[in-house]
């Protein structure tokens, strides 16, 4: 476990209201101040009251929220559902080619934009901003990108994969991306919350608007939140 620090700034009280989270260091970030900031997670859960026939008979596209925030509990679990490491091996919860793993998760929330670390289950906080009108222009203005109030990121490294598989590549990171995409839409369920997976956006707006590495392609966006009424 890495260094923790004992100062935490308000943009992170969302991650931090319930027991479990830490700062690791203290600097506001903007886009042009990119100094992260890494926040522990609390521990995922391995059982809950929900069947897993139970969440894909009840597993719809949600594209309606409320604005209710979701807690440090649910986004973790979220987030280790979907990239979280499940061995001692460093495996993960979705089956990959070779397991190299070329996803990159990220999380748009009100208070920023937050990396996802499966070594060691924390988050790192890239910018200290609500980035979730820049995500609903690059997603072809569907309020879904808006209104939700988390936005889970899909990006992808090709050459992780085609350094052992070549031009086959593209095939087996499509194939993963579902796989990891499918678990969270599950785990939204069992969280009693709703999830609708987005393919359509302007990549290179995308890509541009959240200073993401070079090699990070975004692919996919899923909204996630409680469904509205």
């Amino acid at each position: 476990m890495h260094p923790l620090s004992k100062l935490c700034f308000g943009a992170l009280a969302l991650l931090l209201s319930v027991g479990g989270g830490a700062c690791r260091a203290a600097s506001m970030v903007t886009p042009t101040a990119r100094e992260a900031v890494d926040l522990e997670l609390p521990a995922p859960r391995q059982s809950s009251d929900t069947a897993l026939e139970e969440a894909i008979a009840a597993r719809r596209s949600v594209r309606s929220f409320t604005d209710e925030p979701l807690t440090p509990e649910q986004i973790g679990q979220l987030l280790w559902a979907t990239q979280g490491r499940t061995d001692p091996r460093g495996l993960r919860a979705a089956p990959s080619a070779g397991a190299l793993y070329p996803l990159e998760l990220y999380v748009i929330l009100p208070e920023g934009v937050y990396r996802y670390q499966p070594d060691g289950h924390y988050l790192t906080r890239l910018y200290a901003e609500d980035m979730r009108e820049v995500v609903w222009q690059a997603g072809l203005r569907q309020d879904a990108l808006r209104d939700a109030p988390a936005t889970f990121l899909f990006t992808a490294v090709y050459a992780r994969t085609a350094q052992r598989y070549g031009d086959r590549a593209p095939r087996y990171i499509y194939m993963e991306i579902g796989h990891a995409a499918q678990n969270l839409s599950l785990q939204a369920v069992a969280l009693g919350l709703g999830s609708v997976p987005i393919g359509a956006m302007h990549d290179e707006q995308l890509q541009l608007a959240l200073h993401l590495p070079a090699d990070h392609a975004p692919l996919y966006l899923v909204p996630v939140g409680y469904p509205a009424p």
